[in-house]
C-alpha cells in the first residue's frame, strides 16, 4: 500500500478521533505480525504505522505484506538504524500530514500490551498526554531481573526529584499523545533518544501546562529477540535529566509553574 493513502474509519475511537499506532522496528521480524494483528483486534478503530529501519532480518518485507493485506495498516520505510526516538519523530510527522488527531507510541516486542490500547485511549478523552505507568497502582511488570526493577524505579525517582514533575513513569514508552500537543512541544526539536527521548517529551509537555494522565499496564519483558537497553542509554537520561533540572532552576521553574496544569493519575 503506498504510504500516502491512508484507511480507516472516518469517525475514528470514539471521544478521541483519528489515531494512529505508531510501532517502530529494527530486527523485529519475530513480533511484527503478532503486534500487528494484535493492535487491530484489540482497537479496529485504529491505524497502524509500521516505522522500519530497514531492518536486516527481513522486517520491512514482512511489514509490506501486513500493509498489502490491510488498509489500515502502512509502513515507513527509513534508510538505516536511527535510533527509537528519531523513529517516533518520523512518525509524528508522517500522523500529523496526513490529519491524525492523535498518535501512540508502542514497542513492537509485546512488552506494551496492545490489549491494554483501548483504557489509554478511553483516557484521551479527557487528557493531553496519557501514559501507561508501570509505577501508579495497579501498574505492574513481569519477568524483569531484579536489577531492571531497580533501575527503572530509581531512574524515574531522579528524574521526579530533578525536575520537580509528578509522573511516577517518565520513561515508559507506550503513551498517547494528542496533535496538538507535539506541535506545541516541537516534537522535531528532540534529539534525545531511549529513555530520555521520553522523559523529555514528557517534561516538554508539562512545562506548556498540558494535563498529563497516567494509566496502570502490566508491563511484560520481551520473549522474542534481544533487549535494545544498554548501559549508554541510560547514562544519556541520567546526563539529560540533571541539565534539564539544572537549568530549570536557573529559569525559576519548578513544580509551581505558571499554569494551573498537573499530572494526574487514572481514573
Amino acid at each position: 500500500m503506498s504510504e500516502a493513502a491512508v484507511g480507516g474509519g472516518p469517525d475514528g475511537y470514539p471521544g478521541v478521533g483519528r489515531v494512529l499506532v505508531v510501532i517502530p522496528t529494527y530486527n523485529e521480524a519475530d513480533n511484527v505480525r503478532s503486534i500487528t494483528g494484535r493492535v487491530r483486534e484489540a482497537a479496529p478503530q485504529v491505524d497502524v504505522l509500521i516505522a522500519d529501519d530497514n531492518s536486516p532480518d527481513g522486517t520491512g518485507a514482512l511489514a509490506d505484506d501486513l500493509a498489502s493485506a490491510d488498509e489500515q495498516v502502512h509502513v515507513l520505510h527509513r534508510p538505516g538504524k536511527q535510533g527509537l526516538g528519531a523513529a517516533y519523530v518520523a512518525g509524528f510527522g508522517w500522523a500529523r500530514e496526513r490529519g491524525y488527531d492523535a498518535v501512540v507510541e508502542m514497542d513492537a516486542d509485546g512488552s506494551h500490551a496492545p490489549e491494554q490500547l483501548p483504557l489509554l485511549l478511553d483516557a484521551a478523552r479527557r487528557a493531553d498526554v496519557v501514559i501507561g505507568s508501570r509505577w501508579v497502582p495497579g501498574g505492574e511488570v513481569l519477568n524483569w531481573p531484579r536489577r531492571r526493577w531497580v533501575l527503572s524505579q530509581g531512574a524515574n525517582l531522579y528524574t521526579r526529584l530533578a525536575l520537580g514533575m509528578p509522573v511516577r513513569d517518565a520513561t515508559g514508552g507506550y503513551r498517547v499523545y494528542r496533535i496538538p500537543v507535539l506541535d506545541k512541544i516541537d516534537y522535531a526539536g528532540v534529539s534525545s533518544q531511549g529513555y530520555s527521548f521520553q522523559v523529555e517529551l514528557t517534561w516538554r509537555a508539562y512545562r506548556e501546562g498540558f494535563r498529563i494522565v497516567e494509566v496502570p499496564i502490566t508491563f511484560a519483558e520481551r520473549e522474542q529477540g534481544a533487549s535494545k537497553m544498554s548501559a549508554s542509554v541510560v547514562r544519556e537520561a541520567l546526563w539529560r535529566v540533571t541539565v534539564w533540572g539544572l537549568r530549570a532552576r536557573r529559569a525559576g521553574l519548578s513544580a509551581d509553574r505558571q499554569r494551573d496544569t498537573s499530572a494526574a493519575r487514572w481514573p
